[in-house]
């Protein structure tokens, strides 16, 4: 059994899902070591299967037809493997891909009559809220445990868990290892001494986050330096930063993940106090990004990681024009 990865931040993360920021990949810990899932049955996709999540071995006697899904990257993922077919209901932040069937079944405050009620066959989820993994066991419906993932490998982990889950192995396989020849080939066309730092925002508090979180591995990939990790609490992974602390950093770069939230933009930074100079407000370096995309481990991490690249290109760009 693969332990359950620890989420960090609680309140941070349920403040940004009312404010509509989808859910976050905020967790941080130690790394779960990697679990390909098993089957007792053909690696064709017949069933029972016998999947290891982080709520154990569990056990899926026949394809499953009545999905019910409580996580939006979950969500995301299902139907990026071709599962999409079998899903019924999705809790009320899933909102991609647009045809996903959402439902007020909440993944935040889950409610175990209303689950029931779908008829489910398998429930997938990505936090354990009010013990529901088990509370859904006691009426015998199997439920997979997919906490958001720390590292890129545990996103690819679980992608391949719920490929052997759903009966889908195969399009779980190739998108994979689209999403690494993605992320490969725009990380290996990177500027790697372009000496950039930058601040990722969670929202206008401001919260931040660090090297240490799923995004900040993202992020390292392209060698920049993350100014939120010399921040004072940012042992935690998501420091709240000063407005001060922001402007005496200066960060070259300046990604927001609270645009569709919170419509936040390069106008509303500059009009913060001390901010209106910061490099990346003067130099048009500060770059909107997709709340969800931004939030979220599933397929379109790879949709992140060239958001981020051509940011970086586009600053060492400018960067090297300007010492000529």
């Amino acid at each position: 059994m693969r332990p359950v990865r620890t989420v960090l931040a609680g309140a941070l993360l349920g403040t940004l899902a009312l404010a509509g920021c989808g859910q976050t990949g905020t967790t941080a810990g130690p790394a779960a070591p990697s679990s390909a899932a098993s089957s007792t049955a053909p690696a064709a996709g017949g069933f029972p299967v016998t999947v290891e999540a982080a709520n154990g071995k569990v056990t899926i006697p026949k394809r499953p037809e009545r999905i019910v899904s409580l996580s939006a990257t979950h969500t995301e993922t299902l139907y990026a493997i071709g599962a999409g077919s079998q899903v019924v209901a999705v809790d009320d932040r899933s909102n991609y891909p647009p045809e996903a069937p959402t439902t007020e079944l909440s993944g935040f405050k889950p409610n175990v009559e209303a689950i029931v009620a779908q008829k489910p066959d398998l429930v997938v989820v990505s936090d354990d809220i009010d013990d529901i993994v088990s509370e859904l066991g006691k009426v015998n419906v199997p439920v997979l445990h997919q906490p958001a993932a720390t590292n890129l490998d545990e996103a690819y982990e679980e992608i391949s868990e719920l490929g052997a889950a759903t009966g889908h192995q195969a399009e779980a396989g190739k998108v994979v290892a689209d999403m690494k020849s993605a992320i490969d080939d725009v990380v290996s066309k990177a500027p790697k001494d372009a000496e950039l730092t930058y601040y990722h925002e969670l929202d206008q508090t401001p919260y931040a986050v660090t090297s240490k979180t799923f995004i900040g591995q993202i992020y390292g990939m392209f060698g920049l330096t993350n100014i939120a990790d010399k921040a004072p609490d940012a042992a935690g992974g998501y420091p709240k930063l000063s407005a001060e602390f922001v402007a005496q950093a200066d960060p070259d770069l300046i990604f927001l993940a609270d645009v569709k939230c919170c419509q936040q933009n390069k106008e509303a930074l500059a009009a913060r106090p001390g901010w209106k100079n910061l490099s990346a407000v003067k130099n048009d370096r500060v770059i909107e990004l997709d709340d969800d995309i931004a939030s979220r481990w599933g397929p379109r991490v790879a949709d992140l990681a060239k958001s981020i690249g051509a940011a970086v290109a586009d600053a060492a760009r400018a960067k090297t024009d300007g010492a000529s």
